[in-house]
């Protein structure tokens, strides 16, 4: 199956060799959003973060024809654990029921500083 590559100007461009989503047979592979809005800026609040990290990936799932329905699979990470119960709380806000299966990880650092970084699967 031939990969296609998804964009959109609604999400910020990729910070490196990569494609903002890939469609290969009837899934969307979303790339980790960070929390920055289309122009890059990244808000300093961690559920700032989490919803400009979901509005991205919304906007990437739905320029491949899909939509956060579809979503079945999700992986967040964070930078500081302590954050977990409070970007529940805006990625419930995205997800109807049932939710997509899901990881949370906390790493070290993420790019430019983010706190928190989301990606997905999706059905297209």
């Amino acid at each position: 199956m031939p990969k296609q590559p998804v964009h959109t100007d609604k999400a910020p461009a990729a910070l490196g060799p990569y494609s903002q989503g890939i469609i290969c047979g009837n899934l969307l592979f979303v790339s980790g959003q960070l929390g920055a809005d289309a122009d890059g800026n990244l808000p300093d609040s961690v559920t700032e973060q989490a919803e400009w990290s979901l509005r991205n990936i919304s906007s990437i799932v739905q320029a491949a024809g899909s939509s956060m329905e579809k979503v079945v699979k999700c992986q967040v990470f964070l930078t500081d654990m302590g954050d977990f119960s409070a970007v529940n709380q805006i990625y419930a806000q995205f997800f109807p029921t049932p939710c997509p299966a899901r990881s949370c990880i906390q790493v070290c650092a993420l790019p430019k500083g983010a706190k928190v970084e989301v990606e997905a699967i999706a059905e297209i």
